[in-house]
């Protein structure tokens, strides 16, 4: 009866993880919930991609005999700002950065924080105290008082804002992948795992990270939103994308200072940003519903 039951043992541990039935991307993407912030999302970086497409005037360095012309300027659709820049390309450009910063973010936040999730709630013990200890310090903070302390140390500029974002988003998907794998680990393929001797490595690659990493990018895609209006506080405040490289933070900054002449450099990056923002979390918050339901 022992034999029986260590060759069954065995045999559970041998098989991989159970994984969520396969639906096809198309007809996920047919549904209104997901279809409608995926068009949203498309249009935007189909623009943010305008400028590797189609010659444009550069965002920085314009003609200063060009300032303050108005929306609808020959050769300036959304006219031009007090330097001689083109709205319009500035526009894209801080876009492109705003995206990237907070999409470089997200991805170290999941490879660094899911993985010390991961492990912390996998080995337990001293080992997860210590993690979760120290996690805890971090999250304590106030998010955007401790982004711009750390912002406030490193010089102006994108890769030390990714570093300061990154602060930020490492606790928030570590809590996330401790949750999750807590929940995996009494599961009798996980039981199996561990009485057959399975590697703390392979468990970990094998049964844990593909279980738990639909809701990591589902919080990602969430993280991204967060990470955009970070981004543009912290360049609003002069302590992320120096002028004068765009971003739509720092273009809202240098608006505000011709807000009520010309409200447009105010409104345009900032609706643009509230659009993002909003597309994200509506697509992070469809997928988590769908992943729910399964």
């Amino acid at each position: 009866m022992a034999i029986d039951s260590t060759a069954e043992t065995l045999k559970l541990a041998t098989l991989p993880a159970p994984s969520r039935p396969r639906r096809h991307p198309l007809r996920w993407a047919c549904s209104a919930d997901i279809a409608v912030p995926l068009a949203m999302l498309s249009i935007i970086l189909a623009g943010l991609l305008l400028p590797a497409l189609y010659a444009m005037p550069e965002p920085v360095g314009g003609n200063i005999l060009d300032a303050d012309q108005p929306l609808l300027s020959p050769g300036h659709l959304l006219g031009t700002d007090a330097n001689g820049n083109d709205i319009l390309s500035r526009l894209l450009h801080g876009g492109r950065t705003s995206l990237l910063i907070a999409i470089t973010v997200n991805l170290f936040g999941l490879l660094a924080g899911g993985s010390l999730g991961a492990m912390s709630a996998y080995l337990g013990g001293v080992a997860d105290t210590i993690i979760m200890r120290v996690l805890d310090v971090l999250i304590a903070f106030p998010s955007l008082i401790l982004v711009l302390a750390i912002a406030r140390a490193l010089e102006p500029g994108a890769l030390d804002t990714i570093w300061a974002l990154t602060f930020f988003s490492v606790p928030a998907f570590a809590r996330i992948a401790r949750a999750a794998t807590l929940r995996l680990r009494e599961q009798p393929f996980m039981v199996a795992a561990g009485l057959s001797g399975t590697g703390t490595w392979r468990v970990l690659a094998r049964h844990i990270a593909p279980n738990i990493f639909p809701q990591l990018a589902t919080f990602g895609l969430l993280g991204i939103g967060i990470a955009i209006n970070i981004e543009g506080a912290v360049s609003f405040l002069g302590l992320g994308i120096p002028l004068p490289q765009p971003s739509w933070g720092n273009m809202i900054y240098q608006g505000q200072m011709t807000l009520s002449a010309r409200p447009s450099l105010v409104l345009l990056p900032g609706m643009l940003l509230f659009v993002t923002v909003l597309s994200f979390n509506l697509l992070s918050e469809a997928l988590r519903a769908r992943w729910a339901r399964q």
